[in-house]
């Protein structure tokens, strides 16, 4: 089993940037491709990023690519998103998952382990 948490999520203005991050537990972290998916309010969720376990590949959404970084660090049990010139339409709370695998995942249903989410609301 493996849990994660999420954390770095808040109220930031149109243009500003966050960081989540999202701790995993478990000493198996190494194993696991993760990826960060978002949900708004009456949508699905959809993928924003995602990153191979040893962050030598990484995908991004059309609507955040460019504006967005997603990293991690193996020896901290933990993954980043790290999001610039944010816009309105990122709001929506974003969820952390992990898949136990060495290749390329970008769907949310090939993940098999989900966090708990964190709210972003960014403000016009």
């Amino acid at each position: 089993q493996l849990q994660l948490v999420e954390s770095g999520g808040g109220l930031v203005q149109a243009g500003g940037s966050l960081r989540l991050s999202c701790t995993a537990s478990g000493r198996t972290f190494i194993s696991y491709a993760m990826g960060w998916f978002r949900q708004a309010p009456g949508k699905e969720r959809e993928v924003v990023a995602t990153i191979t376990w040893s962050g030598g590949n990484t995908y991004y959404a059309d609507s955040v690519k460019g504006r967005s970084t997603i990293s991690r660090d193996n020896t901290k049990n933990t993954v980043y998103l790290q999001m610039n010139s944010l816009k309105p339409e990122d709001t929506a709370v974003y969820y952390c998952a992990a898949v136990r695998s060495f290749g390329f995942h970008r769907y949310g249903n090939e993940y098999d382990y989900w966090g708990q989410g964190t709210q972003v609301t960014v403000s016009s």
